[in-house]
Order: structure tokens, then sequence, then C-alpha cells
């Protein structure tokens, strides 16, 4: 079973899944007219509060909830892998891929803005779930079953995703990290702590979980960024030999670090560019869940807002991370043969933790407290990705449920979890980026007519004309 699944896996997240990703990212850009020029209106939309607008939660709350799932153990250990697998090339590419990916960030949240909903509690859902529904509906009101089809097929690949890669996989990341730190902490009891502080936060709902994370992610993401600059401080002296071997190896045939990095253009294009949309889940569907439930006057200005995320996770917090390996192992090539001899994700932590140990006294745990931390915040925003899924197929009375069996596989997946659970967190991660990808591009025609609207001829405070219905399952 286990090899059915990698096999599974591997094909799913091959060179057709990446293409079509990052074609998605590169056409979106061209079709929004480079929407990523918006940029910095976008990060200071982003800080303001606007009470006029509909939603639950602030425009900000819904950002930080994102980033919070979106900056995981992947920002630091995902770019270590990628830089031992394809080379220091790898990073650029990485970059690069982030950069395209904040026009597809832009047009599936505007969809799912656009297509949001109401439940009979008042409480708004979104989604590709919803967009899939209402975009293709008659005007009888009857949903083709083609529609209905991608509907379901996003909501329930998200709902195994959600419990993989939101729940099992990041507590025992957790788990992983403090156990290897502080060798006389059991994981029963690192598992029984996770349980106690996702559970304290999630079954209070999305108003709950954003709270915390309006707080967490700027505080983490902004202690890890400081432990970067000053790591690229002390390595200031070979910085500059750091970020020209960085464009040579995306460029050119080089072997990096005295022969034990290869490095060629095919393979640090596509390490790189799996490693960056797998950072900023662009083209995957789940920001805009929790950003459909964000006080908004109208889908532009929140997709503008959400858009942000993906500069941030792979724009800042991947290239730093870069930066500082890259300029470590050039500052000290005396870094064991073992760690570079094996790209894996042990050897990609083991790397990171070389390079933070750097800091005398702090470093360390700085990489440890900010890995938990991205973990953490990862499994609060993952959990509203799935809650909301399982609302659309079953209803408020699957919610419950689904929050209980999201701890308890947390719990689980710090004790100890199988290669066969993130195997299928893998694929269900892939397979629901597919309808996801599909309804983006079928709406980027009339996203980028209403963009030229609101965003170019500058009618981004308008009040959208369209309300939001209100809908029970019945109706779903």
């Amino acid at each position: 079973m286990t090899d059915i699944l990698t096999t599974i896996d591997s094909i799913v997240w091959g060179p057709a899944m990446i293409a079509l990703l990052l074609g998605t990212h590169v056409y979106l850009t061209f079709r929004t007219g480079f929407i990523q020029r918006k940029l910095p209106a976008a990060i200071r939309r982003s800080v303001r509060r606007d009470p006029d607008g509909k939603g639950d939660i602030s425009s900000f709350g819904a950002l930080a909830t994102a980033l919070a799932a979106t900056i995981g153990t992947g920002s630091i250990v995902g770019v270590a892998t990628a830089l031992l697998a394809g080379g220091p090339g790898a990073i650029f590419w990485m970059w690069i891929a982030g950069l395209f990916g904040i026009a597809t960030k832009y047009v599936e949240t505007y969809a799912a803005v656009k297509y949001r909903v109401r439940d009979r509690r008042g409480q708004m859902m979104g989604g590709a779930m919803f967009v899939w529904k209402r975009a293709f509906a008659r005007p009888d009101g009857t949903v083709p079953w083609w529609a209905t089809l991608g509907a379901v097929a996003f909501a329930a690949f998200a709902i195994i995703a959600t419990i993989g890669t939101g729940s099992a996989v990041q507590a025992a990341a957790i788990s992983g990290i403090v156990t290897s730190s502080i060798p006389a902490i059991p994981a029963v009891a690192v598992g029984l702590v996770i349980v106690v502080a996702v559970a304290a936060v999630i079954f209070g709902g999305v108003n709950s979980i954003a709270r915390v994370c309006e707080w967490l992610v700027p505080v983490m993401a902004g202690a890890y960024a400081l432990g970067c600059l000053v790591i690229m401080a002390m390595n200031a002296p070979v910085l500059g030999q750091a970020v020209g071997l960085i464009l040579e190896c995306a460029f050119t045939a080089k072997a990096a670090f005295g022969g034990a990095v290869g490095s060629g253009m095919i393979m640090a294009l596509q390490f790189g560019c799996a490693r960056g949309l797998f950072s900023n889940e662009s083209g995957l569907g789940t920001a805009p869940i929790v950003a459909a439930a964000a006080k908004t006057r109208n889908p532009a200005d929140q997709a503008l807002i959400s858009m942000t995320g993906a500069f941030w996770s792979t724009g800042v917090i991947c290239l730093l991370t870069g930066l500082v390996l890259v300029s470590t192992m050039i500052a000290h090539p005396e870094i064991g043969q073992e760690i570079l001899a094996d790209p894996s994700i042990a050897t990609g932590a083991a790397l990171a933790s070389a390079a933070f140990a750097e800091i005398p006294v702090f470093g360390t745990p700085i990489l440890v407290l900010g890995m938990c931390s991205f973990a953490y915040s990862t499994i609060l925003g993952w959990s509203y990705y799935g809650n909301r899924c399982v609302a659309y197929l079953f209803g408020p009375k699957g919610i419950k449920p689904y929050q209980i069996v999201y701890v308890a596989v947390a719990f689980f997946g710090a004790i100890g979890v199988g290669d066969v659970v993130w195997t299928i967190s893998d694929i269900g991660n892939a397979l629901m980026a597919i309808p996801n990808i599909i309804v983006v591009l079928l709406l980027s025609g009339m996203i980028a007519r209403e963009t030229r609207h609101f965003v170019y001829e500058g009618h981004l405070d308008e009040e959208y004309a369209e309300p939001v219905p209100v809908v029970d399952k019945a109706q779903l």
C-alpha cells in the first residue's frame, strides 16, 4: 500500500503539476495586468481596518490566519531541502515562483469573496466549492453535474489534506523538534500540550483563531526574520558572493560548496519552483477560504490584501532563509559532509540548525521556538479550512466531530506518525489544487474585467453591488 501511495504521490506532484501551477501563475499575471505592481498599495491596505466592510473578521485577521497556515516549517526546512537537492540556484527559482504566485492568490481570493455565502447563523462561508456552485448555476438555480463534482472534489480532498498536512504532520514536526532539543521531555507530553493549545483556540471558531494569529504571526515572523538578519550581518563578508552564487547556479551547471552540492538549471528550476509553490500555497485554494470571511467592501479589496501573503511567505521569509543558508555554507565550509550528502527533511533541518547555531546562546532557541510557532500556527489555520469544507459537505452538525478528529490526529501525530500519513496528505494537496486551478482559469476573464474597474480605475472603496445570499445545507 505504501509503495502504491508513493507512486501516486510522485505522479500527482510530478512535472505536470508543477508546470500546471507555474503556468497558471504566469498566465494570471498577464491576465490581471501584472497585479504584482499594486503590492505596495496592497500592503498599506492590509493594516487598515474598515468598520463598514461586510464579514466576520478583519481583513488583517484573515491575512494573518492565512499566513499562519502558510508560513510553516516548509519556510525553513523546505528551503534547505530545495538548496540541497537543486543547488543554490533553486533559491532564485523559488523566489520567482512566489513572485508570479501573487497573481494566482489574487484571482482565487477574488472569486472566493465574490461568490461567498452566509449560513443560517450569519457566518460567512467561501472557497472553491462555493465558487463552483454559484458561478455556474443556471438561471433556474440548478447546478450542472460537473460544477457539483468540482465543488465536492475540492471540499473532500481539502478535508483529507487538512487532517494530514495541517494536523498530523505539523504536530509531528513540533514533537520532533522539542524531543530532539530536550530529550527529557517525552513525545506524549508534547502531544498533550498540543491538544490543549489547539483545542483552546479552534473550538472558539474563526474569530478565536484570527485573534491568536493576529498577534502570533507578526511576533513569530519578526523574531525569525531578525535572527536571519543577524546571521546575514555575521556573514556580511561573503553575502555578495552568496547572491552571486545563487544567480549563477540558477542559469548554469555549477557544483557548489566544494562539489558537495551539484547544480544544473533544470534541477534548480524543478526543486526551486516546487518548494516555492509549497511555501505560499498559491493555487491550492486554501487561503481564499478564510479570506471569504473578511470584512471587505468588494472582492478586489480583499484579494489585494490576501495576495500580500505570497509576498511575505516566499518573497521575504523564504528569501531570507535562502540567503542565510547559502552564506553560512560559504562562510563555514567545514559543515559536515553528512548534511550535504542526502537532501532529505532530516538533513534540511540539520542545515538550518547549523546556520542558526552561529548566533551564540540565542541562535538555537530562536530556531526551535520559531519552528514550533510556525507549526502551531499552521495547525490553527488549516483547522479553519477543514471546518468550512466539512460545513459545505455535511452542514454545521459535522463541524464538532471534525474538530475532535482534528485534535486527536494532532496527538497521534506528535507521538509518531507513519510516512503513509505524509504521503496521503501530499496527494490530497495536489488533488484539491486541480479543481481550484480549473475554476480560477475559467473565471479569469470576468475577474480581469472587474479588476480593471476596481483596481486600475480607482474604485477600491466602492461597495460591491451583489448581496451575499443566505443558504442552508439543502441549498449547498
